[in-house]
């Protein structure tokens, strides 16, 4: 993975004005994926928006390490049902134009 596709965890939380070890408390939780590389943290830029959601949900809303578990793990369903819904859609789209 090359350097321009992460951003450095440090500056990152810099920018944010949260603890580093909010990202590694993520990390081991596997609610984020993190990467490290010269000795220093990096957060690919795919895990970016994630890791920006889970920070407001923690800093604004106050939301523990579990909360922020559970409430991943619902998204993660909600996706999954609206994945399907849609597959269904199309297979129902599929017969209702050959009648």
């Amino acid at each position: 993975m090359k350097s321009l596709e992460m951003i450095p965890a440090d500056e990152f939380c810099l920018h944010h004005n949260i603890e580093i070890s909010f990202i590694y408390s993520l990390r081991d939780s596997g609610l984020i994926e993190v990467v490290f590389t010269e000795e220093r943290l990096f957060v690919p830029m795919d895990q970016l928006a994630h890791l920006e959601k889970l920070v407001r949900l923690h800093y604004n809303l106050d939301i523990n390490l579990e909360g922020l578990e559970t409430i991943n793990h619902l998204l993660g369903q909600i996706d999954e049902m609206q994945q399907r819904i849609i597959q269904l859609s199309n297979r129902l789209g599929r017969y209702e134009d050959a009648f």
